[in-house]
């Protein structure tokens, strides 16, 4: 049988001072398994494009994990392309194991790095490369980035983000600064917004090269004294790019029912030097299509101004003397319009229009519409221009590019993530609550319409979102097909990822998944069964239209099988935020399978409910949202939704500092218990929030915190030792606690970190291991020994499916009548390892294909319904709820990797 190994620390521990000594170990007779046996932990690492290799460089950042006691944490490593050519990489820890060693690496090259279809990264010394390294100088006012193409230069005060971006000494842009508009009522259409604009309140430089600079920007909105969205943008630089890539988070600080947001963009100036038939507008549609404009169009004239002229316009090149063309032109260019403002509106994801005008006062005429298109811009002309574009920009709907002035000698370039077209954002709680003004009235309704209503409690106050944008300083009007391959990079950016085998011989996310395998029958319907399931959500979201700016990475609960549509519409049945670890699901489908269709899910999945699913303002900060008909409707705010495992996965592959960001900001989440009691509604005790005795659950509740204080532990960040402390302070009490997890939850104290020692009483739920315990219980047991923690949980993994009588004789009570057992047959397969115990690993096998669940007795197919029983053709699975979808995946995963050798052919 095998066994899960225990990556203890190396005795020598002294050398890592900063993360501590852990006081509590095996005895010295103890035996203590060795560390799982991997490939030489010198091998190289093979790395690929997660979608091929991109049709443009633009640089990029991934990370790798590594076996425990392998690399020393200051590793340095060189980069090598297929063809041995060596790549300038730079390096920067991500994260340590206990020992010190180096757990997660990050990793950096160029944006002209030679483009190959993968790489070999191997310890070494870096290439310096052709390219002169990022430079960045800091003065008071100014942070100034040289790439080595372009010079951007950021501002450390005032509206200006960016005060110009030059290119060879041309100046390509200027003045980018953010915008918002601000509106009152909602009703009337008559009602004017008003126009705030960035206010830059701190700068700072995270990441001086030699590779990759980065500079983050914090503000707000401001005007005349109003202050409103604080926002947090990075900047990111590569050596020898040409671009700069945006990230930008703003935070919505309004109750969401006083004032909307009627618009929320980024605006640059454009110089504009070139003649007005030498100036090109581009903008991009489905696929790879590309509406070509010029300011001064000179095609489709009753007198041809010449075939090699109308050639060359089109092409986006700089037109021959017009002394050259046909005269009966050239006399009369004036009486051509000149075409200044265009406005690509994407009001959903199954339609963009594309308009344009001559200047402001004078009519719109339509110049052509689409479906989706890819978010991408330019304006400019044969002496430089301004790429710009949006990521998800049709998913994200509703959004805009608009080109205004172009005819002047500045344009603007607007990015709007919501779009001024569509109205204000309507943020506004959808029903009155029907009376429920008390809990015994809010518990009926829950009952009812699985909602858990409270007054006050529907507030998007606190919730964010990010969205990434890429801008180009362009030396002249790029071919077509140069335009296209931008518009792509900016929908998809390209992504360099490890393989499944090596993500796995690392021990990484506590060794709970290994690499597809279709070696036996058995194995084979399993697979099958997991591609079913992704395959049916990512069709769902297509056919369903789960696509907006609040909504896009978000997937439903559970089906309507009357209506033949999901419970949008009923409380708790709508939106999923993480119920029961869909996020985990898909993460976990990609670490063992190297998939990029379900990468990308997930990272939109990521980027939702870390941000709109949890409040990072207010009282409730560090607390999200359980799942309903808006995404912050529901009343249950808990670390169960917000708790960092959900971030971790995507946070180590690609060293996202937003995500960073999320993670860290949970590391002092157990405050929240004292502004809120998650059992408010259901205590029948008194109870009043002590900070020396909160009230916290040893499943939902802890995992979180325990998430949390992990990852800031591991990254050694600048909570690190408080955060160490509290995690093992928590360890070690409920090892002490005489159930152990079984007992559900204890009397917490925020200074010491430790509970009470409990009374031996039973409290067990079906919801206590399914947001992360699981996963993050494995990957203590592997980090950290502290005597009685993995017996206490590992008594909860045996005995959550086990009998009444067996439960009731250890514990000294049943559990009661608990659901969920398929997905926790993947508890019993981890106890089964760690204690060697194959009739307990034939059990979890049972569990999971006949108990609850799907079982082979389900119908694993789809119907296809058409109109008039539905509005849009779509194929419907009725039997499929993302509860049992979340689990299965999971359980399925889990085992296999566990228990896998176990499963009969």
């Amino acid at each position: 049988m095998p066994e899960i190994s225990r990556r203890t620390f190396v005795r020598g521990v002294a050398a890592a001072p900063t993360l501590g000594l852990i006081a509590e170990r095996l005895p010295a007779a103890a035996a203590v398994p060795e560390k799982r046996e991997t490939a030489s932990t010198a091998d190289p690492v093979e790395l690929r494009w997660l979608e091929g290799k991109p049709a443009a460089g633009v640089g990029n950042t991934w990370g790798v994990p590594w076996p425990t006691g392998a690399l020393a944490p200051d590793q340095a490593f060189t980069l090598a392309a297929a063809d041995g050519t060596t790549v300038p990489v730079q390096t920067w820890p991500l994260a340590y194991w206990p020992d010190g060693t180096l757990k997660w690496s990050a990793h950096a090259i160029p944006a002209d790095a030679p483009l190959s279809e993968a790489y070999t990264l191997t310890r070494g010394t870096p290439s310096p490369g052709k390219t002169p390294p990022v430079l960045v100088v800091e003065t008071k006012q100014q942070v100034t980035v040289n790439t080595g193409v372009i010079k951007v230069v950021v501002e450390k005060r005032g509206s200006q983000l960016i005060s110009a971006i030059t290119r060879d000494g041309v100046e390509i842009a200027r003045d980018l600064r953010l915008i918002s508009l601000r509106q009152r009522k909602i009703e009337d259409h008559r009602a004017e917004s008003e126009q705030l604009t960035s206010t830059i309140t701190k700068v700072r430089v995270e990441q001086r090269g030699p590779v990759r600079a980065v500079i983050r920007i914090d503000g707000t909105h401001q005007r005349r004294g109003r202050s409103w969205l604080p926002f947090s943008v990075r900047l990111y630089l590569y050596s020898g790019a040409e671009h700069v890539r945006m990230v930008h988070t703003f935070i919505l600080d309004t109750d969401g029912s006083s004032e909307f947001i009627a618009g929320l963009g980024v605006r640059v100036g454009v110089p504009m030097r070139d003649a007005l038939h030498d100036r090109h507008v581009r903008l991009s549609g489905d696929g790879d299509g590309l509406l070509r404009e010029a300011v001064r169009g000179i095609t489709g004239l009753r007198r041809d101004p010449g075939a090699n002229v109308r050639a060359a316009q089109i092409a986006g090149e700089k037109l021959p003397d017009p002394a050259t063309w046909d005269q009966r032109v050239t006399t009369r260019l004036e009486l051509i319009p000149a075409w200044g403002d265009y406005t690509l509106s994407q009001a959903s994801s199954e339609g963009f229009t594309i308009k344009k005008r001559t200047k402001p006062g004078y009519g719109w005429i339509t110049a052509d519409a689409g479906q989706r298109a890819q978010g991408f811009g330019y304006v400019g002309g044969a002496s430089g221009g301004l790429g710009f574009g949006m990521r998800d920009f049709w998913q994200r709907h509703p959004s805009q590019l608009d080109i205004r002035n172009a005819a002047t000698d500045q344009a603007e370039a607007t990015i709007w993530m919501w779009s001024p077209e569509a109205g204000p954002m309507d943020t506004r709680f959808y029903h009155d609550g029907m009376g429920q003004d008390t809990y015994p009235k809010q518990l009926q309704g829950l009952e009812i319409t699985y909602e858990d209503y409270e007054p006050g409690f529907g507030t998007p106050y606190g919730i964010a979102r990010t969205t990434e944008l890429t801008f180009w300083a362009l030396p002249a009007t790029p071919p077509a097909a140069e335009l296209a391959a931008l518009a792509r990079t900016v929908a998809t950016p390209p992504q360099l990822v490890a393989p499944p085998e090596h993500l796995a011989s690392s021990g990484a996310f506590g060794g709970l998944f290994a690499p597809v395998d279709r070696s036996t029958p058995a194995r084979v319907k399993i697979e099958d069964r997991l591609d079913f399931l992704f395959d049916y959500y990512r069709k769902q979201r297509e056919q369903r239209h789960w696509y907006g700016f609040w909504n896009y990475g978000d997937i439903m609960h559970t089906p309507d099988v009357d209506r033949h549509v999901w419970r949008y519409d009923v409380g708790g049945y709508a939106w999923d935020n993480s119920e029961l670890s869909p996020d985990l699901w898909l993460w976990f489908a990609y670490l063992r399978s190297g998939r990029a269709d379900i990468f990308r899910f997930a990272e939109a999945m990521t980027r939702h409910t870390g941000e709109v699913d949890v409040y990072h303002l207010g009282k409730w900060a560090g607390l999200g949202t359980r799942h309903g008909v808006l995404h912050w409707a529901d009343s249950a705010k808990q670390q169960r939704i917000s708790t960092a495992v959900y971030r971790r996965v995507y946070y180590y592959l690609t060293a996202d500092e937003r995500c960073g960001d999320l993670m860290r900001e949970l590391v002092d989440s157990d405050q929240t218990f004292l502004a809120l009691d998650p059992l408010r509604k259901i205590r029948t005790e008194p109870y009043t929030p002590d900070p020396h005795a909160l009230s916290i659950g040893l499943g939902t509740d802890w995992s979180g915190l325990a998430a949390a204080w992990l990852t800031e532990w591991e990254r050694r960040g600048p909570k690190a030792a408080t955060a160490q402390k509290k995690l093992l302070a928590t360890m070690r009490t409920i090892a002490r606690m005489p159930n152990g997890f079984v007992t559900g939850s204890g009397l917490y104290d925020i200074d010491t970190g430790e509970f009470a020692v409990a009374a031996k009483t039973v409290s067990v739920s079906h919801l206590s291991a399914m947001f992360g315990q699981v996963e993050i219980c494995a990957e203590l047991i592997g980090l950290v020994d502290v005597p009685g923690f993995e017996q206490a949980w590992l008594q909860y993994c045996r005995l959550f499916n086990a009998t009444k009588a067996e439960q009731a004789a250890e514990t000294g009570a049943d559990f009661g009548n608990l659901i969920l057992k398929q997905g926790h047959s993947r508890l019993s397969a981890y106890a089964a390892v760690r204690l060697n115990d194959a009739a307990l690993a034939a059990r979890a096998w049972k569990e999971f294909t006949g108990t609850d669940g799907y079982t082979d007795a389900s119908p694993w197919q789809t119907t296809r319904r058409e109109g008039p029983e539905v509005l849009n053709p779509v194929d419907e699975a009725s039997w499929v709820d993302t509860n049992t979808t979340a689990l299965y995946g999971l359980a399925a995963i889990q085992n296999l990797a566990l228990i896998g050798d176990r499963l009969s052919s």
